[in-house]
């Protein structure tokens, strides 16, 4: 299976190099991308600079692929990942607990693949998760809030063979004065829809960390 997927940067790519880029970002160093044309436009711009959407195919054959939004994985698979990678404001000795019991029960020996898809953890989003692993918000509001703006899901080269697969296609400029606005809004939404859910009374049978940890809760869980 081939696939049309879009890179938004501040310069064209045209040969993406593997090994380059940012460790600290969701899964580590890799090449980020999204199958959603104007999601790549907005990533691509500031509010001052224009930038690009760069254009690739990717050739799924023969590539060993991680999908985390796929049913045999759960939020908290995703969550793992990210605390491996991205630096989190643990508050106090119950957050730094969970880490630990999500990093030993969830883990996903996730560099064992080519090609991760899943959920991305913008600044919005990681605040999201962020509340959840220090007991703020349920399992279920942290559901809901990852689907919120409506970012879709990346699609994560991070292979060197994955890499080989990547064939660039070209490259459209991204207009600041057209992607930005979308950009600020769209995150804007997904803030605003977030603080009202946080507002609204517990529910009673939602699932909280300390609860996941009390019970020492297992992937195959029917409530996650």
């Amino acid at each position: 299976m081939k696939k049309i997927i879009y890179l938004g940067s501040a310069e064209r790519i045209e040969k993406p190099v593997y090994g380059k880029g940012n460790r600290r970002n969701d899964y580590g160093l890799g090449f980020y991308c999204t199958d959603k044309y104007p999601l790549a436009g907005e990533w691509a711009v500031s509010k001052e600079s224009d930038g690009y959407i760069n254009i690739y195919e990717l050739d799924f054959h023969g590539l060993k692929i991680l999908n985390l939004n796929s049913r045999q994985y759960s939020a908290l698979h995703w969550l793992t990942i990210l605390l491996e990678n991205r630096r989190f404001n643990i508050a106090d000795e119950m957050p730094n607990e969970a880490r630990d019991y999500l990093l030993k029960t969830f883990n996903i020996p996730y560099r064992d693949y080519d090609v991760i898809i899943g959920y991305r953890a913008d600044d919005s989003y990681f605040s999201f998760a962020q509340d959840f692993i220090n007991g703020t918000i349920s399992y279920e509001k942290l559901i809901k809030a990852l689907k919120l703006g409506k970012l879709g899901e990346q699609i994560v080269l991070i292979s060197q063979k994955a890499f080989s697969h990547l064939k660039y296609l070209g490259s459209d400029t991204a207009l600041s004065r057209e992607y930005y606005i979308s950009k600020i809004i769209r995150d804007s939404n997904a803030r605003d829809e977030y603080r009202a859910s946080r507002i609204m009374p517990r529910v009673k049978g939602e699932l909280y960390i300390t609860q996941i940890l009390d019970e020492e809760i297992k992937p195959n869980d029917p409530r996650l």
